[in-house]
């Protein structure tokens, strides 16, 4: 079945906040951004910005009916900022005008005197400074004090993951139109349509129950307008309660850029202990998140963190610690992986660590620690593991040793250019971390003329969610799609909603709907064994048709839902689901937290230019645990997606900010994104074949997240292809790998024979122009 949005999106009709008729009467609004990153307020002056033509009102934090507060899990983020700033983009005053234009020209003339204060920019520092968002949270396993004199190989070092843009094609933005009874309706680019709503209420003072949020699709998420979004939904939201007109802002791409957060920056360090065998028996690893100014979903992408930072590995004695650390920067965000690729990166230097002093490939140790169903996570959940399965697939599939024979063969014929290969095991875990997030409900109808609508909390962005939650009913009822329709997200339908996160949007909402549609399908089934004299259980439907002990009966959809009707049968049914078994101790930090899990092994090969430090990403090889997918199509352009995203976070994409806290890489001039040309040449996807269970709808796994962490290897490719031209390189394990860095590392040592070899590839350089 094809995305159902595709016609729509390629005939520009597809409805996103933009595309919502604007009222006549609405008003357009803008935030004052602080230019400091921490300070104290001492002065804001808005007659300047309140004589401009056009301009209605600036909203100060005194204006708030409510309470200036938008942190979700903990209430340490103010909407505007009152006595200090404490980013730079931290708004400070709201300009609403009769149009755009003026609201933007009122924002410039806005003046603010602010006594700066000390600024941190490094988590490291923040640490030390007892900057915590929370306190640290530590994951053991075993003891790894008692582990390090069993080990013969030790090793130690640090890493420095950089942040990542979300860069959706529509920026954040909200459009809040007052109803009768002193409600609002609120459009809002979101993830989350409850926090939305949550975040309003407490701005206003009013109860949640006026004020309905709805959200059509997103022109792309990636988590960051899962929270981030409650700004700009509360903003205007405020100035429409106080005006009573509507109000609406949709942010400039760089003004998007300089107000949000971003994929959290992390610094580690880790130790890591081997036996004769390469068995890791022993792995201790620190983690300094780099929050920003305040929580946000920080303690949430922290304990994601802790819980991959095995990734696909067992390790019996395991210590991992994670500081949430409180800088002035705009406060970090979830990202596509939230939290899990950090934790999944660091042991995978930490193993490249190893094998580079070993001298070993790194895949050797990869293979030999792949978790085994059976074994547990540092956790306590017990693995049902594909780990092993899709390596060997890999390795077989792809002809692992032919095509490394062909690497080494080019690398010694070439002195300009040099390839690496590396694997990229993963073990991704699909729920939420926070257990009473995982539920949804939807709410099935099924009308008198045969069509259904179905209403759930799934919002969609691209990812296909409708389309999977309409080939649910479409199964379950046995008709064709095209009597199915997906109706907008919508807190007054569905209330109480989850954020569209987590990978887990199609199996909350898709099993809430099964319920639903299990439920009409139990009473219709009732109906026609009353009609026909037999038991419900001789029924069954089939491509519209009523069948009595599989033979084709008179009636069909149709007449069976007419006659449903006719005898006031209910035909509409509101379906719950909680994701079973799920649990977690956050005390003693064991438990069963994932539904299930995903795995998969990618292997990546790169090329380098010796001479000039830029590169390609050749090819990348995966073997994927889609479980029984529903939609091969759709999972497969996820994949594709996430790991040309992963490959960016990892290759091009340098979040930079100074020493004062300014965001440099503000642009799309300065902030550089994969284009056609950076995707590499051959992705190929192989489905895991398995018929092991699981909690999935349908048994289609989630396909979200877990692919971004395949590109982690594009960053081990480069690697291993600069120390093809290298071995003694100095190579950090710090991300994002640019080309100026590759130069860097292929250039590392100053000694008399590698300035050699660089004299020797300019001449060959030469002799070849």
């Amino acid at each position: 079945m094809k995305n159902i949005d595709s016609n729509t999106h390629v005939s520009g009709t597809s409805v996103y906040l933009d595309d919502v008729p604007v009222m006549n009467g609405t008003l357009f609004g803008a935030a004052f951004e602080s230019p400091s990153a921490h300070g104290v307020i001492r002065e804001l002056i808005l007659d300047d910005a309140l004589r401009i033509p056009g301009v209605v009102r600036v909203f100060t934090a005194a204006d708030i009916p409510g309470q200036n507060e938008i942190g979700g899990i903990i209430k340490d983020e103010p909407l505007l900022a009152d006595t200090h700033v404490h980013f730079c983009g931290m708004p400070v005053a709201f300009v609403v005008a009769r149009t755009r234009e003026a609201a933007r020209a009122a924002v410039k003339k806005i003046r603010i005197r602010i006594d700066a204060l000390p600024v941190i920019t490094d988590p490291r520092e923040a640490q030390a400074k007892g900057e915590l968002i929370i306190p640290p949270r530590t994951f053991r396993q075993g003891d790894t004090d008692l582990a390090w004199p069993q080990c013969t190989h030790i090793f130690t070092g640090n890493a420095d993951i950089n942040g990542q843009e979300h860069l959706y094609i529509e920026t954040q933005g909200a459009y809040v139109i007052p109803q009768e009874h002193n409600s609002l309706r609120i459009y809002s680019s979101t993830q989350g349509p409850t926090a939305v709503q949550r975040v309003v209420a407490a701005i206003t003072g009013a109860s949640m129950h006026q004020f309905e949020v709805i959200v059509t699709r997103l022109g792309g998420g990636f988590g960051g307008k899962e929270d981030q979004a409650n700004t700009w939904a509360a903003l205007c939201a405020l100035a429409a309660w106080i005006l009573k007109k509507p109000v609406k802002y949709a942010l400039h791409r760089m003004e998007d850029m300089a107000m949000t957060g971003k994929r959290h920056p992390y610094a580690a360090d880790f130790k890591i202990g081997l036996d004769k065998d390469l068995k890791i028996l022993a792995y201790e690893v620190s983690f300094f998140q780099n929050a920003g100014a305040s929580a946000d979903l920080s303690p949430a992408v922290l304990a994601r963190t802790l819980f991959h930072c095995t990734n696909a590995y067992y390790i019996p004695h395991v210590k991992a610690t994670a500081w949430s650390c409180r800088t002035h920067l705009p406060p970090n965000t979830a990202f596509r992986g939230f939290g899990g690729p950090q934790g999944m990166f660091v042991i995978e230097a930490a193993i490249a660590k190893a094998a580079r002093v070993l001298q070993v490939d790194a895949a050797l140790i990869q293979k030999t620690n792949l978790i085994a169903t059976g074994q547990t996570f540092p956790y306590g959940q017990i693995a049902a593991s594909e780990a092993g399965t899709c390596w060997d697939k890999a390795e077989t599939l792809y002809d692992v040793v032919e095509q490394q024979r062909k690497v080494q063969l080019f690398n010694t014929e070439n002195k300009l250019l040099k390839k690496g290969i590396a694997f990229m095991p993963i073990c991704f875990g699909i729920s939420f971390t926070n257990t009473m997030m995982n539920n949804a409900r939807s709410l099935v109808h099924v009308y008198s003329d045969g069509s259904v609508g179905i209403s759930t909390g799934a919002v969609e962005m691209g990812q296909g969610v409708n389309t999977k939650i309409l080939q649910v009913a479409a199964q379950t009822f046995s008709i064709p799609a095209n009597k199915i329709k997906l109706n907008h997200t919508s807190t007054y339908t569905i209330a109480n909603t989850s954020p569209s996160a987590a990978s887990a949007t199609a199996d909350l909402n898709g099993k809430a709907t099964l319920i639903a549609c299990n439920a009409i399908l139990d009473r219709l089934k009732q109906l026609a064994a009353e009609a026909f004299h037999v038991t419900p259980a001789d029924i069954t439907l089939e491509n519209g048709h009523v069948l009595v002990n599989q033979q084709p009966s008179s009636w069909n959809w149709q007449q069976l839902v007419t006659t449903a009707f006719a005898q006031r049968i209910n035909l509409s049914e509101h379906g719950h689901y909680a994701t079973p078994e799920i649990h977690y101790d956050a005390v003693k930090e064991k438990g069963h937290p994932f539904a299930y899990h995903v795995y998969g092994t990618a292997i990546l090969e790169a090329t380098v230019d010796c001479l000039r430090g830029t590169y390609t990403i050749d090819t990348v090889k995966v073997v994927h645990d889609f479980g029984n997918s529903m939609n091969t199509d759709i999972d497969r352009g996820q994949i594709e997606g996430g790991i040309v995203q992963g490959i960016g976070w990892m290759t091009l994409e340098e979040v930079i900010y100074d020493r004062e806290g300014k965001l440099r890489s503000n642009a799309l001039s300065t902030y550089k994104v994969p284009d056609i040309y950076a995707v590499p040449k051959t992705i190929a996807i192989d489905a895991l074949q398995t018929t092991r269970d699981n909690l999935a709808v349908f048994r289609s796994k989630a396909v979200g997240e877990p692919p971004l962490m395949y590109g982690i290897g594009a960053w081990f490719a480069l690697h291993n292809a600069i120390r093809a031209f290298h071995p003694h390189a100095d190579i950090p394990f710090i991300t994002p790998m640019t080309p100026e860095k590759v130069l860097l590392a292929l250039y590392s040592k100053t000694n008399t024979e590698t300035n050699q070899q660089h004299a020797e590839t300019v001449s060959h350089l030469g002799s070849d122009l």
